[in-house]
């Protein structure tokens, strides 16, 4: 199932829900003649398409709000806070072509700092999903949450069958105990891949996809630097404010220590070209990632 097709059957299956665009339709191009009047598309409005959200949440809708992530979290961002997360308005927002995702676009359109922004407003969830098929297993549970979350919109095909969802739990795709790699969106396939070749140099490697960043599985973050020897995050979100940052507040809030790889953008934009290409520019194929983690096993 596709995620135009889970969201249909949501919206229709109850009359609260409306799904509104600022002309991002590539994900829910057949949708408008569906709905039943209940969709809207503002225009290149991400501000107008919130405040609208706002509007009708206060008058018992459900709103999917969906643009491009970039404008959607930045462009629009006094309005999500002040509008939505002040009154914590249960306003769902769907960002689409997040970090390497947006590939042949430039920094104006790369939205590397999106979950930084979302996890600061204070009632807002973040939902990162691995793949389409994951965004397709928690979609009913998120939009039926009270509190407004963000989620990065993803429609790349999944590599593993998924667990069932739950909001705030991790997803234990591989056991290990010698490096525990904690992921998200996107890069989780790459991420997986990488894992597979780790096992193959007779390491016991921990795969965890994170699933909801806001909130984080606090418990899975804190065994998984229990029990072993180096914790990972990969992320194709700047350093700072993302994963990397999650687990490192966490760990400081806790009193518990840990060795940390983060691998992220550390402060500058992708360059950017075809996926592939940034993928082996910016170093986050399979092969880069191992050799990151291999390297930083050696020296622990």
């Amino acid at each position: 199932m596709t995620y135009e097709e889970a969201l249909r059957d949501i919206v229709l299956a109850d009359e609260r829900y409306m799904v509104l665009t600022a002309e991002n339709r590539a994900a829910i191009r057949n949708l408008p003649g569906l709905l039943n009047g209940r969709f809207v598309d503002t225009g290149i409005t991400e501000q107008a398409m919130i405040g609208m959200a706002a509007g009708l949440a206060l008058r018992g809708r459900i709103p999917v709000a969906h643009a491009l992530a970039t404008f959607l979290t930045m462009r629009a961002f006094e309005f999500i806070r002040s509008d939505v997360g002040i009154a914590a308005l249960p306003v769902k927002l769907v960002g689409g072509v997040p970090g390497f995702l947006s590939d042949g676009n430039g920094p104006t359109h790369q939205a590397l700092e999106d979950v930084a922004l979302m996890r600061g407003i204070p009632p807002l969830g973040v939902f990162c999903p691995a793949d389409e098929a994951d965004l397709v297993c928690g979609l009913a549970t998120v939009l039926a949450d009270e509190r407004p979350f963000y989620i990065r919109h993803i429609a790349r095909p999944a590599v593993v069958d998924h667990a069932p969802f739950a909001i705030g739990r991790a997803e234990e795709i591989l056991a290990g105990t010698d490096v525990a790699i904690l992921v998200y969106g996107f890069l989780f396939t790459e991420a997986y891949r990488a894992a597979q070749l780790l096992q193959k140099q007779g390491l016991s490697v921990r795969l965890l996809n994170m699933r909801t960043l806001k909130p984080v599985d606090e418990t899975a973050v804190l065994q998984a630097a229990r029990e072993t020897k180096l914790l990972v995050t990969i992320e194709d979100h700047f350093l700072t404010g993302g994963l990397f940052s999650i687990v490192s507040e966490l760990l400081v809030r806790v009193g518990q220590t840990a060795s940390v790889l983060p691998i992220a953008l550390e402060n500058r934009w992708f360059k950017p070209a075809r996926l592939d290409d940034v993928l082996a520019y910016e170093g986050f194929t399979p092969p880069q990632l191992a050799e990151k983690i291999m390297k930083k096993l050696d020296t622990n």
